[in-house]
């Protein structure tokens, strides 16, 4: 295994911000009311399930791949280093729950890095694990992710709606309070949406590292670039019946709809997977793209920060104006801005600021 310094990574942590960005911002762009039902106007009906075909519970999951591989990088570089990889690991769980507990109240509530600490640490814990054995471990837990699932479409037909609050279209402090109020249950909901699917992903991530997967040649790798028409089709085909079937009044029909999500979810992003490592080795990628994917944490956050800045009661005021047509676009726009920003940066200074400071606590 070679330290992480292959632009094939880079470039599935890019990928992955893009389409983070692209499911999250309309969490933070429209009421939680807007976001039950299908708009009337037909682009924007388009852009809701195109959004649900190709990207809900796909690109976080790429990321989480991504972060169980880092897990086993990160151990190799402290034992060569002859330190504690138990330390250096807990210190960086801990400042990234840190991290998450921040973003959620003041940027944005549906905040995955305090959920990557929790998870970070059962990951820890299988560490010890054969390949083979972490690997059937992550694919026990998708039927586990199709139950969660499921259990979401009960609990949410017998839920009262929430509460109509200003969200972003209120003062600062206004959101931050609305957030207060509402992380709890938004944990919870993380928790149950994709946290199995994510440990999944970390395990499978941990596996990859273990076996060479981002190296020239890897037989894992090949596979996976022969596979892709297959996962590609397979994938579409059972994210339509999630998008058809979803948001069905028939209880039935809707719990099985949501749960083929634990399935439909893991094969796009494997599909993607092999579509980004074949970019990486034939088409040369701009710089700021590349050095973006090294610092996806301040890119992550940054994103929520533009977000409320165009859309809070605090900045230009657009929450709850803009059709979801629109907010595709934006969500793009500022995923982009915000990687150019970083990159930027992490050209004049190294690295991202919440990339060095993590460096700083996870080394001591």
């Amino acid at each position: 295994m070679k330290p992480d310094r292959n632009p094939a990574v880079d470039l599935v942590r890019a990928a992955a911000l893009i389409g983070i960005a692209v499911v999250n911002l309309p969490f933070m762009a429209l009421p939680s009311q807007a976001l039950l039902t299908l708009p009337e106007a037909w682009p924007d009906r388009l852009a809701v399930q195109g959004t649900e075909l190709l990207f809900q519970a796909k690109f976080f999951l790429l990321f989480s791949f991504v972060f169980g591989w880092g897990l086993e990088i990160q151990s190799l570089q402290a034992r060569r280093a002859g330190a504690s990889f138990a330390r250096r690991y807990s210190r960086r769980l801990g400042m990234l729950a840190l991290f998450g507990i921040l973003h959620a109240l003041l940027v944005f509530t549906g905040d995955i890095l305090l959920l990557y600490a929790v998870l970070g640490l059962i990951a820890w814990a299988l560490k010890g694990a054969s390949v083979r054995g972490l690997l059937g471990m992550a694919m026990a837990l998708v039927p586990v992710a199709a139950a969660c699932l499921a259990v979401i479409v009960v609990v949410l037909a017998d839920a009262p709606l929430p509460p109509d609050h200003p969200g972003l279209g209120g003062s600062y402090v206004e959101t931050v309070l609305a957030r207060w109020r509402d992380w709890p249950p938004v944990f919870v909901f993380l928790v149950l949406f994709q946290g199995h699917l994510a440990l999944a992903a970390f395990l499978v991530g941990m596996a990859a590292a273990r076996t060479g997967f981002f190296e020239e040649g890897n037989a894992a790798a090949a596979r996976l670039a022969r596979a892709v028409p297959f996962l590609l089709a397979a994938g579409l085909i059972v994210n339509l019946v999630y998008v058809g079937a979803g948001r069905s009044e028939a209880l039935p029909v809707a719990m099985a709809g949501l749960a083929s999500l634990a399935l439909g979810g893991p094969l796009l992003a494997a599909a993607y997977l092999g579509l980004i490592l074949r970019v990486a080795r034939t088409v040369r990628m701009p710089a700021f793209v590349v050095v973006a994917g090294r610092n996806t944490l301040t890119c992550y956050v940054l994103q929520g920060v533009l977000a409320g800045l165009v859309l809070g009661g605090y900045g230009l005021g657009l929450f709850g104006d803009l059709g979801q047509m629109t907010i595709l676009a934006l969500s793009v726009a500022i995923a982009l801005l915000s990687m150019a920003l970083v990159a930027a940066w992490a050209q004049r200074f190294g690295q991202g600021p919440l990339e060095w400071l993590l460096r700083r606590v996870t080394l001591a």
